[in-house]
């Protein structure tokens, strides 16, 4: 290489161009204009011979990539390649990724284990089985439970995966024949069974990375079921209902729904942007990304109503909050009805300040709609607080306002904001979406 590049300066360059390296060896002259790009290739296909000329343009190709921050590879020519080899590995990915082949609700596999070891939930037992000493499994109605990722244990089987349509019917099956049964009770063990199936859904769509309108789909009826489940189990027992559980599963679940959203248009975008904001009052996360959505969303009127639901609760406004809060319809309302506790012990905090005298007497009935409460409701709040009643009077001191003492007040006597929008609506219609 050396001597050849030295029978390439013996020949001579012409005197305009500078010295530069060819393999290794300095070659004498000025850099060429860009003019004279055409007269260097012709002079270079005459005099260079095509060892040099080859390895000119290796070094040449990596030094360019390299001036543009890409990665050097030992094969050089992989950065000519990059496109197909990211094509490859997409497949390779897909290739991967798991496709569930079971067409029931539940694997075979699963529903005879459970039969055999007795571990059937009495909403999956065959009827006429039930006192039975090995109750047999009703082939449709069993559902797959959640299972724990354990060592050792391939949860990733296509005969154990169920592809998104059986989820889908899944779900239908679990909203209209378990959740909305006049019939099962106590709720509490419905919302426990329903809780842990629509779980082992999620789980297989994360296994099988499922994506478009059935995941849509299921998710959304997933963010219904455990906003009404927030909302009606609501002071329950620990033991029946952890609500940080349902919490964490529901920011989840809203969570993966928002990031679908991105993909496209969907028809109830609107609506579970504004569940979200309403949920998740004063949070700037929550806040930030409503403000970052289109403009055609964020006008919108359910939107619109959401974003002064949070400004006024941002604003420490509880006044104009609980006023707004009779516009919201029943599913936005149980979303907001966890911070309602807090949006009336802020107000008659404001007032016991506001109003603090001992010649000012507050007529009842009117904080009671204020506060958006029955009269004898209020009265138990004001008491809980320290607020003084007189008859149908009160008296706001700011030296007599209290935190009430942890459990005395009870979540679900104050629902009547929430209770009297449920009307006539069923569980189906209101997990459905249809209200």
């Amino acid at each position: 290489m050396k001597a050849a590049a030295q029978s390439i300066s013996s020949q001579g360059f012409p005197s305009s161009w500078g010295s530069f390296r060819v393999g290794g060896a300095v070659i004498a002259g000025q850099s060429p204009d860009r003019s004279d790009s055409a007269v260097l290739g012709a002079w270079l296909d005459q005099k260079v011979p095509q060892t040099v000329k080859q390895h000119w343009r290796t070094l040449y190709s990596i030094s360019h990539s390299r001036r543009r921050g890409q990665p050097v590879e030992r094969d050089w020519r992989q950065h000519h390649n990059q496109g197909v080899w990211r094509e490859v590995q997409e497949e390779r990915r897909q290739e991967s990724i798991p496709r569930g082949v079971c067409l029931s609700m539940c694997p075979i596999r699963e529903l005879q284990d459970r039969e055999a070891q007795n571990l059937l939930h009495r909403f999956e037992v065959l009827s006429g089985t039930e006192r039975e000493r090995w109750p047999r499994a009703d082939p449709s109605g069993v559902v797959k439970e959640y299972a724990r990722p354990a060592a050792g244990k391939d949860s990733t089987r296509p005969s154990d995966l169920r592809p998104p349509a059986v989820l889908l019917k899944t779900v239908f099956y679990l909203v209209d024949n378990i959740a909305a049964s006049p019939t099962l009770r106590p709720w509490t063990e419905v919302y426990d069974f329903v809780f842990d199936r629509l779980r082992s859904v999620r789980q297989d769509m994360i296994i099988q990375r499922v994506s478009g309108a059935d995941c849509v789909a299921v998710l959304e009826r997933t963010v219904r079921f455990l906003i009404y489940a927030s909302y009606r189990l609501c002071g329950e027992p620990l033991r029946l209902y952890d609500p940080r559980i349902n919490d964490t599963h529901l920011q989840e679940s809203l969570s993966w729904l928002l990031e679908c959203y991105t993909s496209g248009k969907h028809p109830n975008q609107e609506e579970f942007q504004a569940l979200g904001l309403l949920y998740n009052l004063g949070s700037s996360r929550a806040t930030q990304h409503t403000m970052e959505l289109p403009e055609r969303i964020r006008s919108s009127p359910v939107m619109h109503l959401a974003l002064s639901v949070s400004r006024a609760f941002m604003e420490r406004n509880p006044v104009r909050l609980l006023r707004l809060a009779h516009s919201l319809d029943f599913l936005q309302s149980c979303a907001l009805h966890r911070h309602l506790e807090t949006c009336r012990r802020d107000l008659l905090l404001i007032y016991s300040h506001g109003h603090s005298s001992k010649n000012c007497r507050f007529p009842l009935h009117k904080l009671a709609h204020i506060l958006a409460l029955d009269v004898p409701l209020t009265n138990q709040l004001c008491q809980a607080h320290g607020v003084e009643v007189h008859g149908n009077s009160v008296v706001f001191s700011k030296t007599s306002f209290t935190e009430p003492e942890a459990g005395k007040l009870q979540c679900a006597h104050f629902h009547d904001l929430v209770d009297r929008k449920q009307r006539d609506l069923t569980v189906g219609s209101i997990i459905h979406g249809c209200t």
